[in-house]
Order: structure tokens, then sequence, then C-alpha cells
């Protein structure tokens, strides 16, 4: 048997509609979008229009023009951060967050000055607001906050954050990554400035795409700057939205795919993806909990969280775990630190790393089943 558990990293299977919607745009669309006025050139622009519209619909945004396409998450937290921090400006973030937040944050500080305080969240990842309010100063110009952890699937508090930023005028930036298509968002209730995302995860499609939630109002200084169809009489980039955001020649082919991912999302309804994904997380948390030697890491089981489960097994290097997974039995995880050093330290597996398994609403309960007897296996050896 062959059981894909790396779906943190990248989502696979894919809808079989997505497969189709980037095979049709290779072999009949094929255009640069914007550029020109023949009708595949159009019709290249009408994918990138129907992403906007989609994502818009999926979060909640008032607005497609709203969200902005990059390459990736990181890019679009790239993005957001260095198009918002100014030299004095100071950033309250947390202990959970991916380095796609620490680099981009750690490189902005030594580069300009700007400051900031890492909010720690509890051993169980679980983030108390009232931290991150005591931690905003006058000079706070952002908060940055992981919806779902890529570690141990804990949620962030959105709702509660955003009121507490939007009181004090602050903006509010999320990292969701982890959670864009398979968890409820609604960037205006919960108080969102700028939220990130990826379409190579949840919302199902392929890699080389993401974006970013501008909400209106909010500035950013360009991340790239370049072609972008419009205002071409222009050497300076296009102040009108999204366009003062994006440059250069877009992702047709991915994006086709994302808008047949999220098309599927809408379908079948994110809190149903939400609950079978829980459903199938539980049963793996509460197997592996009964297993002698294995270390699970997190809150309690029982509590509900995002689709993925980090463990370790006593006495076992997990690089090697994950290699006996995959090797023997055929189930694909991933190992190490997953690019969040400080939530390892946050929940007790720094320096060691964890062996991390990430799951889709296409697992099926055998697959699961199968997951946890391969493991008590490995942990009898």
């Amino acid at each position: 048997m062959k059981v894909y558990l790396d779906n943190s990293a990248t989502s696979w299977p894919k809808p079989e509609e997505v497969y189709r919607a980037v095979d049709h745009f290779a072999r009949h669309v094929g255009a640069n979008a914007g550029r020109s006025a023949y009708e595949e050139a159009i019709a290249s622009g009408r994918v990138l229009l129907e992403a906007r519209i989609l994502i818009a619909q999926l979060i909640k945004a008032s607005d497609p023009a709203e969200i902005v396409l990059a390459f990736n998450a990181t890019d679009a937290l790239n993005m957001a951060i260095k198009g918002v921090l100014e030299p004095g400006d100071h950033v309250v973030t947390t202990s959970m967050e991916h380095n796609a937040v620490m680099r981009p944050l750690n490189g902005v500080a030594r580069r300009t000055g700007v400051t900031f305080t890492i909010v720690q969240a509890e051993p169980t990842g679980f983030l108390d607001p009232a931290k991150i309010a005591a931690a905003i100063k006058p000079e706070t110009k952002l908060v940055i906050v992981n919806h779902i952890s890529n570690l141990i699937g804990t949620e962030a508090p959105l709702a509660e954050i955003g009121k507490i930023t939007t009181d004090k005028g602050v903006l509010f930036l999320v990292d969701a990554a982890q959670s864009a298509g398979n968890t409820p968002l609604d960037v205006q209730k919960m108080g969102i400035d700028l939220l990130a995302f990826t379409g190579h995860k949840a919302l199902l499609g392929f890699q080389g795409t993401g974006g970013l939630y501008v909400r209106p109002g909010v500035r950013l200084k360009p991340w790239r700057e370049g072609g972008t169809g419009s205002e071409s009489e222009m050497d300076v980039q296009p102040e009108m939205m999204p366009d003062a955001l994006e440059a250069g020649t877009a992702n047709c082919h991915g994006w086709a795919g994302v808008c047949a991912g999220v098309k599927h999302i809408l379908e079948l309804g994110v809190e149903t993806i939400q609950a079978q994904e829980w459903r199938l997380t539980k049963r793996l948390l509460e197997g592996l909990a009964e297993i002698p030697r294995v270390k699970l890491y997190g809150p309690d089981p029982s509590v509900r969280r995002g689709p993925i489960v980090s463990f370790n097994i006593e006495g076992m290097d997990g690089g090697q775990v994950g290699y006996e997974l995959a090797e023997t039995y055929g189930i694909m995880s991933r190992t190490g630190l997953h690019c969040t050093p400080h939530a390892h330290k946050t929940v007790g597996s720094f320096p060691e790393g964890s062996v991390r398994l990430s799951l889709s609403h296409f697992n099926t309960a055998e697959e699961i089943d199968y997951t946890i007897e391969s493991i008590r296996k490995l942990a009898a050896e």
C-alpha cells in the first residue's frame, strides 16, 4: 500500500478536475495574460480574474481586486512584511511561526532597525490573545500570526486577535499557508488586514501559486516591480490594485489548476472538508497515543486541530523512522524541523525535530489504520 501523508508540504492527489484544467490550458490557451487582445490572451486573463473571484469568495473578501497573485505563501509574506515595515517600527509575532515569517522579519530588522517581540505559545501550541495585547507598544505597526501550525495543527484564535489589533490600530497579517482551503476564513469578521496563502496545499493546485489578501486602505511598497500590461507608458509601478503589487508573467497554467481546486472546495464546503479531515486526524492521534514509545506533540488527542500530527519514537532517530515508513511500509511523511525551529522549541522537539504526518480529505480510514499499525510495528522493534 502507498499512503501519502505529506499534505502540509504539498497536497496530493489533486481532484481530477484540477489535472483537466491545467491540461486544457496548456493545450488550448497557453498565452500570456494581460498583454494582447487575441482570444487566447483574453482567455488567459480570465483565468487570473476567476482565481481572484474564487479566492475572494473563499476567504470572504469584499472585492477580487484585494487578491494579489504571487508565487507561493513565502513570496506573499515577504510582500507583506517588507511592504509595510519602516525604520522604527515594531512587530509582534509568535513562537509558532514558520521561517517564511521569521527570516524576512530578521532580515528587515538587521537592515532597518525594525524590532520585534516573539510571544511564547503554550507547549501545547495554543496562543493566548492576552499575551498579544500585552506585547503591543505605541510603535507597533504589525502583528503576524500563523493560523494553523505546520508542526502540530493547533489553530490560533484569529477573531480574538483581530479585535485586539483593530482596537489598537495595528495591522494584522495572517499566515494561512496551512488553512486556506480546509479551515473557514472570514477576513472581514476576523479583522484581518493581510492574509498570505498558497495554491499548492489545501487549495489543491500546483506549486508556483500563492497570494496575498490586502484590505482596502492598506498600502504596501511593491515587493516586485516591472511589466503589468497596464499603464505601460509609465516607468514606475502602477498604483492601482492589484497591479501595484504584481509584476512579470503570471503562472497562468498553475492558476487554472487553482481555480479548479477552489471550485472543488466550494462545492464540497470548507466545513465538510474540515470535519472529514478532523475525523481522520482524531483516529490517527488516538491510535498513536496507545502505542508504547510513541511521543505525540501538541494538545491531548481529543482536542480538535488541523490535519497535522507530529511524533517521535523513543530511542529512534526521526529520520530513520521516516525512511522506514517510506521504504518498508510505503508511507510518505516529513521529518526534521519543518522550517519552524521556534515551534519545535515551544513543543519540546528541538533540536531533534519530529516525524510529521499531514492528511487531506482524500485520505481514508483504511490508510489511517494501516499507518497506525505500521508505526506500532516500528515501535516494537
